[in-house]
């Protein structure tokens, strides 16, 4: 393959954008490729592949290179002598050795360069996952598969993977993830008709499996009390079949207007939105649930695949805090559920410290009021994103 210039420099102003500006990798590459609407769809997916690996492969591109913080061009370098590409004729690759790189390459490094994480990670990770982290790790390193559910409120499974193949959209069932269907090629099915009529959303196949977790059933009184954007909101309004009612609460209201209008395009109308701009919001609240999901905000640790840049963003300050908040979160919004109800704890994250021992804590401490049914974990070595979630049941 043959290297433009207009894409490498692509790549490279990304990279600026992310490490020196301290943008997010998503939105960088997004606004990259709207800025050049002539990029034919195979320029367009070796931007941003190749700002993704490298971001990825950071540390360990680095160290190959030998070179010093944010050298991207070198670090493009090992990219390109990676994959087996010819060097072009430019200043910036002058005195590039692809020799010597290829040697460097395959040299045995520690864990913490060979997978490309910062020494604090690895550390606390293999503290608390042990031997499970080096499988772990692997599989964060690998690149996240594209994964569709369909809105059953206006299409099946079934008929949803027969339209897109129309289209030439090629896509796959996933055993034990009855609305998923897996992208064979990565494309930008943003842009098609039978995504702006509503009939699916993008959503990570793991992350799939927390509403259904939580057993909300057509008629009853839920509060998704972290709801974000509305993924899991909206696929709790299928499984309702739209029956009864669903309360989406929310400490930003951008994220809520998002949510709504999501809601409109995919035919969602049991959604109510509230911010939570104070103590009042959850006080109004309190016993009406049958239903609580507390989809907490966490490190992110489970969906390195997807938002690698997140490696270079963490830090253990910022974990502690999140621990914090996440304890905070179920010891003021519980109230919310109905006795006899039921609330579902769950985390983006692959630490017990922000999942098993925290609900453990919870537990221990309202031991007369709450009990655990039942308890999940999706790894990210089974293929798709690292998600835990915890039913508990309020007692009294």
């Amino acid at each position: 393959m043959k290297i433009h210039r207009s894409l490498a420099e692509a790549v490279v102003h990304s990279l600026q954008l992310i490490f020196q500006e301290n943008k997010y990798a998503d939105r960088v590459i997004e606004k990259t490729l709207k800025q050049n609407p002539r990029w034919g769809a195979r320029d367009r997916r070796f931007i941003a592949e190749t700002t993704y690996d490298i971001v990825r492969w950071k540390r360990f591109y680095q160290e190959v290179s030998q070179s010093s913080e944010n050298d991207f061009w070198k670090w493009l370098a090992v990219w390109i002598t990676q994959h087996e590409f010819q060097y072009p004729d430019w200043e910036e690759f002058d005195g590039i050795n692809s020799k010597q790189i290829r040697s460097r390459l395959t040299t045995e490094y520690a864990r913490k360069i060979r997978e490309s994480i910062p020494d604090w990670m690895d550390e606390l990770c293999g503290a608390e996952l042990g031997d499970r982290w080096e499988r772990e790790l692997h599989a964060l390193n690998e690149q996240a598969q594209v994964v569709l559910r369909a809105n059953t409120l206006k299409i099946s499974i079934k008929d949803l993977a027969g339209k897109l193949l129309e289209d030439e959209t090629e896509t796959d069932l996933i055993t034990n993830f009855p609305d998923a269907l897996i992208l064979r090629k990565r494309q930008n099915i943003f842009q098609t008709q039978h995504f702006k009529d509503g009939l699916f959303e993008v959503m990570d196949a793991a992350s799939q499996t927390i509403a259904p977790f939580l057993q909300a059933k057509a008629g009853m009184r839920v509060v998704d009390a972290c709801a974000g954007g509305g993924g899991k909101t909206l696929q709790l309004a299928a499984l309702m079949n739209n029956k009864g009612k669903i309360i989406a609460l929310d400490t930003e209201q951008w994220k809520l207007d998002e949510l709504s209008k999501r809601a409109r395009r995919a035919g969602a109308f049991n959604i109510e939105t509230r911010l939570i701009d104070s103590g009042k919001v959850i006080k109004r609240l309190e016993n009406s649930a049958d239903c609580l999901l507390l989809d907490v905000p966490c490190s992110g640790l489970g969906v390195l695949k997807r938002n690698p840049d997140a490696k270079w963003k963490l830090s253990p300050e910022f974990i502690d805090r999140v621990r914090e908040l996440q304890q905070n979160i179920l010891n003021d919004y519980f109230t919310m559920v109905k006795i006899g109800g039921e609330m579902v704890y769950s985390t983006c994250s692959i630490l017990p410290s922000e999942n098993e021992t925290m609900v453990r804590q919870f537990l221990s401490s309202h031991q007369d009021q709450f009990e655990l049914e039942e308890e999940k974990r999706c790894w990210p070595s089974d293929g798709f994103d690292g998600f835990y979630m915890a039913r508990m049941r309020r007692k009294r």
